[in-house]
């Protein structure tokens, strides 16, 4: 057990040395209720600048009584203290493990003076991969995040969670306490089934129904959430906390998670909630209403919506924390929300002069910046060009944990990558996607995060020629392991009913080889994309000929008159065409 207990200690220092801060984020969340097949989705994009995407696995393994495990904070690596090891742990593949629990996040950060609790062990990504390997179920993984938290104090900022299984998806806002006292602060809700959420830097949870004992517990009974029925879960003190910091004054009834430890401002809602606006504006028709808020414009009216006095000056034309779509959501619809530019919106960023010549929907950071000092922003849309990874986890119900599970992979941007296959309960991830082949200043040849990031930079120059290539490329290799998926579980149920390890040496395999495939063929596309597209030129194949087809498309008529109306004649020629 030494040789495993170091190898868990390397997998944490490689995390943490390979891993930056992640605060910019979008998660989606989809009950079995409001999916074409009854699976429960969880969708995540880690965005960050410095941030290498790679597949991370903990195998499953047994632990002496006593073991101590070191914690690196995920961010930075930083070593954070010992904690005490639990006796089993359970097969983790990416944000997902093999009871088909899953878990995803985004950072809000809240209220400053709330932040890393001195002396503090336990950080938001730790936490997280920790509740991967004790919990079997969501349920049980709340009940994780609340004992860590209370055992070893909250390390990071306030943090969103998306944390789900194969028959439940939960929504829980949590900040830590700073200084002065110990763990977090937090409500955790169900979302109803047939239902949708969303969360994107912005603490999303304001009122919740208080307790009841029944539907609505607190973090004293926490015992008591698995039962059934109950729909709510949040720490004892949430309310009082605030009271004593002076965050709160109104009655307890009208109590806001987010509106009292992360008010939201411009940023808020324009940065942030526009991305769970965006997807909810997809199956939704009633959306058109929150436009203005997610824009950036916050009202504040002197009643909140039951009629009581604001005396806390909450924002009032906030978003709801989920909706009932207008229709049901299949695996390449979350593929498709995650790929979200804004498109044929008045913000869409391939319109404006920024977009340049061939309609880009990127801008390159930093978010705001000033002119003749007046602020400016970027849009910043659920797609972006610095994703390290990204996922839709898949839980379904009807089959055994170890087949029901699928965390579709990617890494780089999403718009231009590919989300595949891999089963949950796979002993190891595909050499291309693993930990520690490649970092961020460190080049591999065979890295799935270089490929997939020389397609998309190179993509970024010409837009609106290229991508349209990308993206029948990323739909066909993705319609077909959508396709194969209900064969792959035939065959893996056959196997399992037979024996289980034998389903997954096959599942293992399967995704494995698959995403390594994958990875080969991209590079072979990126070479295709590069030698039609360079120098400007489009070039074709002419059979029978030494030389390929040339086009020279330029910059379009609407691209040069802008210049023409930025330069005048400067450009003009005199007496004839120039070559």
């Amino acid at each position: 057990m030494r040789k495993y207990f170091s190898l868990f200690t390397l997998l944490f220092l490689l995390l943490g040395a390979g891993m930056q801060t992640t605060k910019a984020c979008t998660n989606f969340l989809i009950t079995k209720g409001a999916s074409t097949d009854g699976s429960v989705f969880i969708s995540y994009n880690a965005d960050s600048h410095v941030l290498f995407g790679e597949l991370y696995h903990w195998p499953a393994a047994v632990w002496p009584e006593g073991t101590m495990m070191d914690v690196y904070e995920w961010d930075t690596g930083e070593f954070l203290g010992k904690i005490e090891q639990a006796r089993q742990t359970y097969n983790v593949v990416g944000n997902m493990n093999e009871f088909q629990v899953s878990i995803g996040e985004t950072t809000y950060g809240g209220r400053s003076e709330l932040h890393h609790q001195p002396g503090a062990i336990m950080d938001y990504g730790s936490m997280m991969y920790i509740a991967l390997q004790r919990s079997k179920s969501a349920r049980e993984a709340i009940k994780i995040f609340h004992e860590l938290t209370s055992e070893y104090g909250y390390y990071s900022e306030g943090e969103t969670f998306s944390i789900a299984d194969a028959n439940e998806a939960w929504i829980m806002d949590l900040i830590g306490k700073g200084e002065g006292e110990k763990g977090a602060v937090w409500v955790a809700r169900l979302i109803p089934d047939g239902y949708i959420s969303a969360h994107a830097n912005q603490a999303r949870i304001t009122t919740f129904p208080l307790y009841d004992g029944k539907t609505s517990i607190t973090s004293d009974e926490i015992d008591k959430i698995f039962n059934p029925e109950v729909e709510t879960v949040y720490s004892a003190d949430v309310i009082t906390f605030a009271r004593k910091k002076g965050y709160f004054t109104g009655k307890d009834e009208d109590f806001s998670f987010s509106d009292t430890y992360a008010p939201v401002d411009f940023g808020g809602a324009r940065f942030c909630e526009i991305r769970v606006w965006a997807m909810f504006n997809e199956v939704s028709d009633n959306m058109d209403q929150y436009w203005d808020y997610v824009k950036g414009n916050i009202e504040h009216g002197k009643k909140l919506a039951n009629g009581d006095e604001n005396k806390d000056h909450y924002a009032t034309n906030r978003m709801p924390l989920w909706i009932k779509p207008d229709r049901k959501i299949s695996v390449q619809d979350m593929f498709s929300f995650m790929r979200n530019h804004l498109e044929g919106t008045e913000l869409d960023m391939r319109n404006d002069i920024g977009a340049g010549p061939f309609g880009l929907p990127y801008r390159w950071r930093p978010l705001t910046w000033k002119v003749d000092g007046v602020t400016y922003c970027n849009e910043r849309a659920t797609a972006t060009q610095q994703t390290g990874f990204t996922f839709v986890s898949q839980m379904r119900n009807w089959l055994p944990d170890p087949i029901g599970g699928i965390f579709w992979f990617a890494v780089d941007d999403a718009a231009c990558s590919v989300y595949c296959p891999m089963y949950c309960s796979i002993t190891q991830a595909p050499h291309s996607y693993e930990r520690g082949n490649g970092a961020m200043m460190r080049w591999s040849d065979d890295a799935a995060f270089w490929t997939f990031n020389q397609v998309s930079n190179f993509t970024y120059t010409r837009w609106s020629y290229i991508y349209p290539e990308v993206a029948e490329k990323q739909k066909k290799y993705e319609d077909e392991f959508v396709a194969l998926t209900p064969i792959i579980d035939q065959q893996a149920k056959a196997l399992y009913d037979k024996n289980p390890n034998l389903a997954v040496t096959y599942l293992t395999d399967y995704s494995t080889s698959t995403g390594d495939r994958l990875v080969k063929n991209w590079k072979y596309f990126y070479q295709y994309l590069f030698m039609k597209y360079m120098d400007g030129n489009i070039k074709t194949p002419n059979p029978g000929h030494q030389n390929p087809h040339l086009e020279q498309p330029g910059y379009g008529e609407d691209w040069y008159r802008r210049i023409v109306k930025e330069t005048g004649d400067q450009f003009k020629v005199i007496g004839g065409d120039g070559h």
